[in-house]
């Protein structure tokens, strides 16, 4: 089944993980704590740890996130996680990965599975999209 909706990040906050002395590379690496308010056909909050080596200036980068979603796909009440990724070289978004976490559906998304997608319209509307199947 597949169903969709958008999503607004209700809070950033960076943090370091770096090694002493640290590691230097052409882009920087950063690490933070997000959640975010989904609404629509998926419906809830999720807690986020969102990864990048992204260069604010050109807009090129990879990030990697895993979410923990709790509320509800479809009129189905619980929780899951999910892992996404995709790079970009400022106006492009390529070799996007997403997938759900299997066995980590709660609830009325017990055993949850499949995967989604996300994209950002020019307006700045985050999007997301999943394509999954319940037992």
């Amino acid at each position: 089944m597949r169903v969709s909706g958008t999503f607004s990040v209700k809070s950033f906050v960076p943090t370091t993980v770096a090694p002493d002395p640290p590691i230097e590379t052409a882009l920087p690496v950063g690490v933070a704590l997000m959640e975010k308010h989904y609404e629509g056909e998926i419906s809830g909050r999720s807690a986020t740890l969102f990864t990048s080596a992204f260069d604010q200036a050109s807009g090129a980068g990879t990030y990697v996130a895993m979410e923990s979603f709790e509320g509800s796909v479809d009129g189905r009440a619980g929780a899951f996680n999910f892992v996404h990724s995709a790079s970009t070289s400022g106006s492009d978004r390529t070799g996007e990965f997403f997938t759900i976490v299997a066995g980590s559906g709660t609830a009325d998304l017990a055993g949850i599975s499949g995967g989604g997608g996300m994209t950002v319209d020019g307006d700045g509307t985050h999007r997301v999209w999943l394509e999954y199947e319940l037992p």
